[in-house]
């Protein structure tokens, strides 16, 4: 998927937009990025049209790499290997429990 350099800061959060090979665009909200094996990757949490599919998708985030294509632009990609999927899974899934367990500390 491409992202669109036009990102926007709504109420604070992160929105990026990824346009897939058919040229579908989607919004994504940007929960959480780390460095991990020599690669950056990002969380993102899908962004719907209809405020009622935020809710029932609650759980539902994609994890994306981030690369370059052949002409040097930043890229989003998704990830093949499901070994490093499930390790970038409990890795950002830990992250996300410790800022839910920060947030229940104040």
């Amino acid at each position: 998927m491409n992202n669109n350099t036009d990102n926007e800061d709504i109420f604070g959060a992160d929105i990026i937009s990824l346009t897939d090979d058919e040229g579908n665009e989607y919004e994504f909200e940007v929960m959480d990025e780390l460095d991990y094996n020599d690669g950056h990757y990002y969380a993102l949490l899908p962004l719907f049209d209809d405020p009622e599919n935020d809710i029932s998708q609650d759980d539902t985030y994609m994890i994306f790499e981030a690369v370059e294509d052949e002409n040097g632009d930043p890229q989003l990609a998704e990830i093949d290997d499901d070994d490093l999927l499930d390790e970038l899974a409990s890795l950002f899934e830990e992250r996300m429990q410790e800022d839910t367990d920060d947030e229940d500390e104040d």
